[in-house]
């Protein structure tokens, strides 16, 4: 059983670092990454999530939940996430992601995935 755990926690390893570089101005190194088409496939009420803006990995004390709803610390401040950026399915990852855009020079959240903040 503890094999199987390290197991699952090295191809987690492996893959994040594939799953969160391919978000970012994808080159065509990431094609035969095995996230690249779910994440292709994610979307908000205001979009695909990855069509204009690069996702980021968010550290746990960068991100806040309360009553379902939830804040991002984006550049020096604190963002809230519109209820239509939240992506509901299931996290593959398991970390919380962000895409962000501007609107006035200020950051905005096209679309939020929690993650499992542990």
């Amino acid at each position: 059983m503890r094999s199987a755990k390290l197991s699952g926690a090295a191809l987690l390893g492996l893959m994040l670092p594939l799953a969160t570089s391919a978000l970012a101005r994808d080159d065509g190194r990431y094609v035969n990454s095995p996230l690249k088409p779910w994440f292709e496939s994610l979307h908000s009420e205001y979009g695909q999530c990855c069509s204009d803006a690069d996702g980021y990995v968010v550290a746990d004390v960068d991100w806040e939940s309360d009553k379902g709803h939830y804040r991002v610390h984006l550049d020096e401040e604190w963002v809230v996430v519109p209820d239509g950026a939240v992506i509901t399915e299931p996290n593959k990852i398991g970390r919380t992601m962000v895409w962000k855009h501007y609107i006035e020079g200020h950051p905005r959240v096209r679309c939020f995935m929690p993650g499992s903040m542990t």
